[in-house]
């Protein structure tokens, strides 16, 4: 388990990250040495008084570097990556991530998420720092994936079907104005994403448990990182895929207080005893490309000169 100046280090770098600033640049604020910062990130002792330095640069509270209650966060960078340190000491992770776990992705959807991110960016945003952010965002995420993978982590996730059925009739897309060969593209790389799905529940690789939920889910993502000692409980505006993805507004948290950890843990189980699991959920799951499947347009009929 983690000491508590290690916490705070990977808390600090989380931050960091998102703000976009390097060692040296929280060095030279501080006015202390870049190997003295990479201590404090690495658990090192440090001081109230650098702690509450630290809060004003990264633009943040001491309590949020301390853990103390809850962990906000609103860049998106400095949530995943956190969500990756947690992740890194967790036992088994219990996630909602809509429309899909990037842990149950194929090796093929990082290039389609960069694209749909990169769609979704907004005019004022456009740019080569904004694609350093997602290239970012994305290193992140295939870093948890590769972690993940290699200690065979216990992973519980829920899909909702109805999320399933609008990202098949839509495609993997960042917006909508796309031409008609490229939208084609982005549904039939939904279609593989599925198929995979499908794949991933009926192999039932070890410390895979899919459930499928056929209701409306919250539209934010949860996750419970459990570990022998306590359970951190994420709750994020943050979407990635799908449809419309969004990693530009809103406010994520992280917290292992007992209450809102004991609502989540109550509501996971009322939905696992709910969820179609197994041969169940992949039939379903085949039922719903079969009726997702658009038809070829129909060919034009030679007219007689």
């Amino acid at each position: 388990m983690a000491s508590q100046f290690e916490e705070i280090g990977r808390r600090l770098k989380a931050y960091r990250m998102g703000r976009g600033l390097t060692a040296d640049a929280i060095a030279d604020d501080l006015g202390i040495s870049r190997a003295a910062v990479y201590r404090i990130e690495t658990g090192g002792v440090v001081k109230i008084e650098t702690l509450e330095r630290l809060a004003g640069v990264l633009n943040t509270t001491v309590a949020s570097l301390l853990g103390a209650g809850v962990e906000y966060y609103a860049n998106p960078i400095s949530y995943f990556e956190r969500m990756r340190q947690v992740e890194a000491d967790a036992d088994q992770v219990v996630a909602h991530f809509p429309p899909l776990s990037y842990l149950l992705t194929s090796d093929a959807f990082s290039s389609y998420l960069k694209r749909t991110l990169l769609e979704s960016l907004p005019s004022h945003l456009s740019g080569k720092a904004a694609e350093r952010d997602i290239d970012t965002i994305i290193s992140i995420l295939d870093e948890r994936k590769q972690s993940s993978q290699q200690r065979r982590l216990s992973v519980v996730n829920f899909v909702n079907l109805l999320e399933i059925e609008r990202w098949l009739k839509l495609g993997i897309v960042g917006r909508f104005d796309l031409s008609g060969a490229e939208l084609a593209e982005r549904r039939k790389a939904a279609r593989d994403e599925v198929e995979h799905l499908i794949t991933l529940i009926e192999s039932e690789p070890m410390g895979i448990q899919i459930g499928l939920i056929e209701e409306v889910l919250p539209n934010t993502a949860f996750q419970l990182f459990r570990t022998a000692e306590k359970t951190y409980l994420g709750v994020s505006p943050f979407r990635l895929g799908g449809d419309l993805p969004n990693i530009r507004s809103g406010v994520a948290m992280m917290t292992a207080d007992v209450e809102p950890v004991r609502l989540y843990e109550t509501l996971v189980d009322d939905l696992w005893q709910r969820a179609r699991k197994g041969k169940d959920a992949a039939e379903l799951l085949h039922k719903v490309l079969a009726r997702s499947a658009i038809a070829p347009a129909p060919k034009k009929r030679a007219t007689a000169e």
